[in-house]
């Protein structure tokens, strides 16, 4: 006993509590996996306490995220990059639809993204689900000014198709090199996972990707 609480009472704490967290994912794939897994504990929880219907509801639900995790992951997804035109009314609309994201996964950006260098919209399935923003820096290298998704695509899949698969789109403009100055903890993580490394330039911390 701990807290004068059962063992088993705990599980179904952990339980609830696993199941709570999903439904606050904003990625769907997030949202099953923590689900799945909540769920799981639940089904575990109510056998083990002889609750048939509750284990087997959670059990059915364990096979529900199953499914359509793996139709996600099994599907073949259609991406392409679209040039943003000057004076876009649809990009000013996105830009203050997510001001405040933008905020907290971008470092704050506030550039003048009527202006940029490179700059284009991601299509997911023909869904404007990413926007990219940057400017020449120096020789062959651009710098990553914006690189936002919006949360419902935040599984690096888009940050994957930029980066890796569309290094040709870059190399077409004369650069072989992206760099991106950043110190957003979560920003720094995205970075990181899309093979930008680390140096310092200028006493700033900056990521570089060589796009070879």
């Amino acid at each position: 006993m701990l807290l004068g609480i059962h063992w088993l009472e705990w599980v179904g704490y952990l339980a609830s509590t696993l199941v709570l967290i999903s439904l606050l994912m904003g990625s769907i794939i997030k949202l099953r996996w923590i689900n799945l897994i909540g769920s799981l504990v639940f089904a575990i929880y109510g056998f083990m306490i002889g609750a048939l219907p509750v284990g087997f509801m959670n059990l059915c639900i364990v096979g529900v995220n199953i499914y359509y995790l793996v139709k996600i992951y099994r599907l073949k997804e259609y991406f392409k990059l679209m040039p943003i035109e000057k004076e876009s009314k649809y990009l000013e609309y996105f830009m203050k639809f997510h001001a405040k994201g933008i905020e907290k996964y971008s470092d704050g950006y506030e550039g003048n993204y009527e202006h940029m260098d490179v700059s284009f919209f991601v299509l997911r399935n023909m869904v404007p689900a990413g926007i990219f923003l940057a400017s020449h820096y120096e020789d062959e290298t651009l710098k990553v000014d914006l690189d936002f998704v919006i949360p419902e695509y935040r599984d690096f899949k888009i940050g994957k198709f930029i980066f890796k698969d569309k290094k040709s789109f870059f190399h077409e403009r004369g650069y072989s090199k992206l760099i991106c100055f950043a110190s957003n903890e979560k920003h720094i993580n995205y970075l990181e996972k899309m093979g930008f490394k680390k140096d310092v330039k200028h006493e700033q911390a900056v990521y570089a990707l060589e796009l070879k």
